[in-house]
């Protein structure tokens, strides 16, 4: 049947889940990083999470598709532990009596600041790609912490990490997350933390952490998404660690060019890891001429 649906543009979706909980029925879901439409039949097509995203990856289209069905909805909810569609101010007669209009996406603040910055701080959506801000170095939920002093272990007991922000993962990260406000950035190569043993206390401490392989990941992709968290954050400076090996020059080379297509002149320092865990050179802009 010829009906209205979600549509979700990859390319604009940054993976901050914020419509998955906008979403009564569960029909998003993030699968990769991604907001996923995971079947035509959960969604009603009236468009509750259109307002929740705070990168306008979400229009209503019309296509020909199954028909909305509410059985499958409820029975999908209740296997993924959700509240049924009753439990949700009567949503359930509401598909049947007068469509609710869709809300209008929401003027995005300057700045780095997002309407829905709030509910990503208090979780909801994936749990892999809720922003919080962590309780690491003592910081609080916004803003990194300059020169905080790494945290001593008790004698007999484990260093405590100094991660403060979640998700690290590059790809899931979204440049609207409030801790990069302000933040000192550490972008890491994710196999440089197993190979030098102090990455907490050397690397990261008073830091925001965010990784990725370029090896492995798109690095256009990471670069779109750099350049974006450069534009909308005042970051302080930006710290690359990776490895020695040939494939993390890509790493080195999409934070340049990010730093570059942002407009904004942000101190960045490399630093390479040897394979064996140690420091084999450590550069800042002003020594590399960058």
């Amino acid at each position: 049947m010829l009906r209205n649906i979600v549509r979700i543009d990859e390319d604009k979706c940054d993976g901050c889940g914020l419509c998955v909980t906008a979403c009564a029925e569960g029909a998003i879901q993030i699968v990769d990083g991604k907001a996923r439409l995971v079947k035509d039949q959960y969604c009603d097509g009236l468009g509750a999470c259109l307002g929740e995203c705070p990168r306008d990856a979400i229009t209503i289209e019309q296509r020909d598709t199954e028909a909305f069905d509410e059985q499958a909805v409820e029975r999908h909810l209740a296997s993924i532990g959700r509240p049924g569609l009753g439990q949700h101010g009567g949503a359930g007669q509401a598909h049947e009596q007068t469509p609710k209009p869709a809300p209008q996406p929401q003027p995005k603040p300057a700045g780095g600041g997002c309407p829905g910055a709030a509910a990503m701080m208090l979780g909801g959506g994936c749990p892999g790609s809720t922003a919080r801000a962590l309780g690491g170095n003592g910081a609080g939920a916004t803003g990194a912490m300059p020169g905080a002093a790494t945290p001593e272990a008790a004698p007999g007991e484990s260093r405590p990490s100094t991660l403060r922000n979640w998700p690290v993962q590059l790809k899931l990260v979204s440049p609207m997350a409030p801790y990069l406000s302000g933040a000192r950035l550490c972008i890491a190569a994710d196999c440089t933390a197993f190979a030098y043993a102090d990455f907490h206390k050397d690397m990261l401490a008073g830091k925001v952490c965010l990784i990725g392989c370029p090896k492995l990941d798109d690095v256009g992709y990471y670069l779109e998404k750099l350049t974006a968290i450069m534009q909308h954050n005042e970051i302080e400076s930006v710290d690359v660690v990776y490895m020695e090996v040939p494939c993390c020059g890509g790493l080195v080379r999409a934070v340049r060019q990010a730093i570059a297509d942002s407009g904004r002149d942000i101190p960045l320092t490399l630093t390479k890891v040897g394979l064996e865990g140690g420091i084999v050179e450590k550069v800042s802009t002003q020594q590399a001429g960058l």
